[in-house]
C-alpha cells in the first residue's frame, strides 16, 4: 500500500494576527516549538510515505521559497504543487489526487492541515494507517473524528452512525456554546479536517458531484512541467472556489469517520495556541497571579502587570491586546483593517536593529554585546554559556571545548579594542574554569563537557585544539598567565604530533578524518602565536599549512577552496560531490592576506583575491547576505544564510581593501557585507544566527561561538575600514 501525505499549505490564519498575515501565515511560524507548524507536519506524516508513496505540498507561488526553505531546514524532500492563484480546498485537493492517480491508480492519499497541532506524532500515524488500508479496501472518504475534550464551538462536528469505523450520518457547522454541550454528550466528534481516501475515488467523487473542479485539475496538470517543483497550468484558474466540505463531504453517501483519541487543534486563535502549554516567546514579563500569553518581536519587552487570562501580541509594527476567551473576534479587528490601514495587514519591513556604519558597529559591540554576554555570558565560577535566550538564560544542557576557547579570545579583544568592562578579570577567571573543565592529562583539550563541568565526550578534536592555541595565544598576548600559557601551547602542538598525515598536514578526529576546516584555525593559531614567539616552531607550521592549502585544498580548476579530502588531499571523498562555503573562501582569503603581510610578499595577496572572488559568488542575489553553501561549479546558493560568513566576508573585504587599496570594489563590498552583519545583530548584544531563503529569521537563543567571528570582525575593521 503506497500512501501520500498531502500537505495543504493554504489559509491566511488571520486570526493569529499581527504574527500571523498573509505574506507569512500562520503555518509557517513557530508557535509551539522550535520548528515551525509546517514544519511540524512534515515532520509527522513522512513517516506515512515508506513504502513507495512521496510527501505531496500543495501551496500558492508566494510560499514556493518558504515551503522549500523550511523542508530543506529539517532535511525532507517533496513533490511541490503551485497553485497559480488560490482556489480554496477542493480544487488543491483535486490537484493532488489527480497527480496521484497519474502515477499509483491505487495511491492512497492522506490529506492534513499544514497548521495544526498534533503532538502525538505516532498515534496520529497509526490512525492514518488504518484508514488507508480502509480507504483502499472499499471506495469511501474517511475522516479522522477527533474525541472532544470538552465542549467547544470553535470546531465542526461529525455525527457517526455507530461506534469505531463508522458511515457519516451528518456534517454539523460550529454550533452554539449550548449545542456543543448536547453535541458531547450525544457522542459527536470533532471534525480534524483530515482526509484519507482513495486518489481515484477521490476524483470520481469530485465527477459525480463538482465536476469542474476534477477537469480544471486534470487540465492544469497536462499543462505544468515536470520535476519536484510543479507549477500547475492555468487551467486551476477556472476551477470552482469552493472548498471540499461543499463539493464532496456534505453531498457523497461515501463519507466515513474514524474516531482517534490524540491531542488535536486547529490553532485557530491565539487561546487555542495558549492552551497547547508551549508558553509564549520573547522578552515578557509579568507581575500577578493570573497567566497570560504573551509573544514580543525582537528587540521589545512586554510587561504585564494585575491581569490574567490576556493575550498581548506584539509585532514590530502592530500590537493585539485581547481577552483570551475573546480571541476568535480578532478576525473582525482583520476586517476592519481592510478598510482603515490594509498595509498592517502584511508584515512591514523594519529598518535594521542596528546601522552598519562604523561607528554605529563599534557602539554596539562595545555598549551592548559586551555588556550583556559579560553579565549573564559568564557564571560565578567563570564558565561561559553556550547559548543565551532573551531573558539571558544559557538554556543549553552541555558546552563544547570551542565556546570557552573563543570567549577568551573575544575578550583578549575587547581589552585590545580598549572597552573598560571586565574584561581583563572574566580573561583570567574563564581560562583556568576552561583548562580546568576541557584539559586532558595528555595535555590537549576534550570536546564536551555537562553544565557542570563533568566530561561528556573526551575525543580531542583537532578542530577543538586549534582554538585552544588561539585561546592561549589570546591569553599570554593580553598578559594573562603568559608562562602558563605558553608552556600550555607547546606541549598541546607537540600532541599534534600523534595527527601526523603522510601527506601533509593533520587529522582530524570522527568518520572526516581529512578536512581543511581545522587547518584553517591552526593556521590562524599559528600566526597569533608566531607573532609572540617569532623564533618559534609557529612559523613553520605556517608555512606547511599554507603550502598545503595551495597545494591541495584549492582546485585549480575553479580556484575554490573545498572542505572535505581523501588521505592524500587530491580530492574529496569517493562518491561525494566538493563542498564549497563562501563563508570559508572569505575566512581562508584573510588569512592569506595576513599571511602575505607576515612574510612581505603581495603574490600571496593574488590567492586571497582568487579565494574572495569565489566567496562573492555565494553572496546571494536577493537577500544580499553570504549563503552558507555554493554548488561545486559555483553557480547556485543555499537557501539559508548564518551570521558567521557575513564577518568573514567583512573581514575579508576590509583587509583586501587596504592591500589594494586602488580595488574600490573591495571598499563597497565592505559596505554590502556590513549592512549584511547588521542585520543579524540584536539591539540587546544579543544576535540571530540564521536567516532563512523568505527572508526570515530562524527564532533560537543566540549561540555564544558566533561572538569570536563578530570580534575578529570588529577588530579587523577597526584596524582599517573600507569605505
Amino acid at each position: 500500500m503506497a500512501i501520500y501525505p498531502v500537505i495543504m499549505c493554504g489559509g491566511a490564519g488571520t486570526r493569529l494576527w499581527p504574527a500571523s498575515r498573509p505574506t507569512r501565515p500562520k503555518q509557517f511560524l513557530n508557535l509551539t516549538g522550535r520548528d515551525s507548524l509546517f514544519q511540524d507536519t512534515a515532520r509527522r506524516v513522512s513517516p506515512l510515505a515508506r513504502d513507495g508513496g512521496s510527501l505531496v505540498i500543495v501551496c500558492g507561488l508566494s510560499h514556493r521559497q518558504s515551503v522549500a526553505a523550511q523542508l530543506a531546514e529539517i532535511g525532507l524532500s517533496a513533490v511541490i504543487l503551485l497553485e497559480p492563484e488560490a482556489r480554496d480546498s477542493a480544487p488543491a485537493m483535486a490537484a493532488a489526487a489527480a497527480w496521484i492517480a497519474g502515477r499509483d491508480a491505487d495511491g492512497v492519499a492522506v490529506y492534513v492541515a499544514s497548521d495544526h497541532h498534533l503532538p502525538d506524532a505516532e498515534a496520529f500515524c497509526d490512525a492514518a494507517f488504518q484508514a488507508a488500508a480502509a480507504a483502499l479496501d472499499r471506495p469511501c472518504i474517511l475522516t479522522l473524528g477527533v474525541k472532544p475534550t470538552e465542549p467547544s464551538s470553535a470546531y465542526g462536528y461529525i455525527k457517526a452512525t455507530g461506534p469505531g469505523l463508522a458511515p457519516v450520518e451528518a456534517f454539523v457547522e460550529k454550533p452554539t456554546p449550548e449545542a456543543a454541550v448536547g453535541f458531547i454528550a450525544a457522542g459527536y466528534l470533532w471534525n480534524s479536517g483530515n482526509f484519507v481516501v482513495r486518489a481515484q475515488t477521490l476524483l470520481d467523487e469530485l465527477a459525480r458531484h463538482e465536476p469542474g473542479v476534477g477537469e480544471a485539475a486534470i487540465r492544469s496538470l497536462a499543462e505544468a512541467t515536470e520535476g519536484p517543483v510543479i507549477a500547475l497550468g492555468d487551467a486551476f484558474r477556472s476551477a470552482p472556489k469552493v472548498s471540499i466540505d461543499y463539493a464532496v463531504m456534505e453531498k457523497t453517501t461515501s463519507a466515513w469517520v474514524l474516531p482517534v483519541d490524540f491531542a488535536w487543534s486547529d490553532l485557530g486563535a491565539w487561546d487555542s495556541v495558549a492552551a497547547t502549554g508551549a508558553g509564549g516567546q520573547g522578552l515578557a514579563i509579568h507581575e500577578g497571579e493570573g497567566a497570560c500569553y504573551v509573544r514580543v518581536a525582537d528587540g521589545m519587552v512586554v510587561a504585564t502587570v494585575g491581569v490574567r487570562d490576556l493575550a498581548v501580541i506584539a509585532e514590530q509594527d502592530a500590537v493585539l491586546v485581547c481577552d483570551l476567551a475573546a480571541s476568535q473576534k480578532v478576525k473582525s479587528v482583520v476586517d476592519r483593517l481592510r478598510s482603515v490601514a490594509p498595509e498592517f495587514l502584511s508584515h512591514r519591513p523594519v529598518d535594521p536593529p542596528v546601522q552598519p556604519d562604523v561607528d554605529s558597529l563599534r557602539s554596539w559591540l562595545m555598549l551592548r554585546a559586551l555588556p550583556f554576554w559579560t553579565s549573564f555570558g559568564v557564571d560565578d565560577l567563570g564558565r561561559f554559556a553556550e547559548v543565551l535566550d532573551a531573558e539571558g538564560r544559557d538554556v543549553a544542557d552541555f558546552k563544547r571545548a570551542r565556546v570557552p576557547a573563543r570567549q577568551i579570545y573575544v575578550l583578549a579583544g575587547a581589552g585590545r579594542l580598549g572597552w573598560p568592562g571586565r574584561w581583563r578579570s572574566a580573561l583570567e577567571q574563564g581560562l583556568d574554569c576552561y583548562w580546568a573543565d576541557f584539559a586532558l592529562a595528555e595535555g590537549d583539550v576534550r570536546a564536551r563537557v555537562s553544565r557542570d563541568g563533568r566530561p561528556r565526550d573526551d575525543e580531542p578534536y583537532l578542530y577543538d585544539q586549534a582554538f585552544a592555541l588561539l585561546a592561549l595565544a589570546s591569553a599570554k598576548g593580553a598578559g594573562v598567565q603568559p608562562q602558563v600559557c605558553a608552556e600550555r601551547a607547546e606541549r598541546l602542538r607537540r600532541r599534534l604530533d600523534d595527527r601526523r598525515v603522510a601527506a601533509g598536514g593533520w587529522r582530524e578526529s570522527g568518520d572526516r578524518p581529512f578536512q581543511g576546516n581545522a587547518h584553517m584555525h591552526l593556521l590562524e593559531a599559528s600566526l597569533a602565536w608566531e607573532v609572540l614567539e617569532p623564533d618559534g616552531p609557529w612559523r613553520a607550521m605556517a608555512d606547511e599549512i599554507v603550502a598545503l592549502a595551495l597545494g591541495r585544498f584549492i582546485d585549480p580548476a575553479t580556484g575554490a577552496l573545498s572542505e572535505f579530502f581523501t588521505p592524500d588531499w587530491s580530492g574529496p571523498p569517493v562518491g561525494e560531490v566538493p563542498v564549497v562555503e563562501p563563508g570559508h573562501q572569505f575566512e581562508w582569503a584573510w588569512l592569506f592576506a595576513r599571511y602575505a603581510r607576515a612574510r612581505g610578499n603581495d603574490g600571496f595577496v593574488e590567492t586571497a583575491r582568487r579565494l574572495y572572488a569565489c566567496g562573492v559568488k555565494g553572496v546571494h542575489p536577493t537577500l544580499g547576505v553570504a549563503c552558507d553553501q555554493l554548488s561545486p561549479d559555483l553557480t547556485t546558493c543555499s537557501n539559508s544564510a548564518r551570521l558567521w560568513p557575513q564577518t568573514e566576508w567583512l573581514k575579508a573585504a576590509t583587509i583586501l581593501s587596504e592591500a589594494v587599496p586602488t580595488e574600490m570594489a573591495y571598499q563597497a563590498d565592505g559596505a554590502r557585507a556590513r549592512s549584511a552583519l547588521a542585520r543579524y545583530l540584536i539591539p540587546d548584544g544579543r544576535w540571530r544566527d540564521l536567516l532563512r531563503a523568505d527572508g526570515s529569521f530562524d527564532d533560537q537563543p543566540a549561540p555564544a561561538s558566533s561572538f569570536y567571528h563578530i570580534m575578529a570582525a570588529m577588530e579587523q575593521l577597526s584596524a582599517g575600514s573600507p569605505g
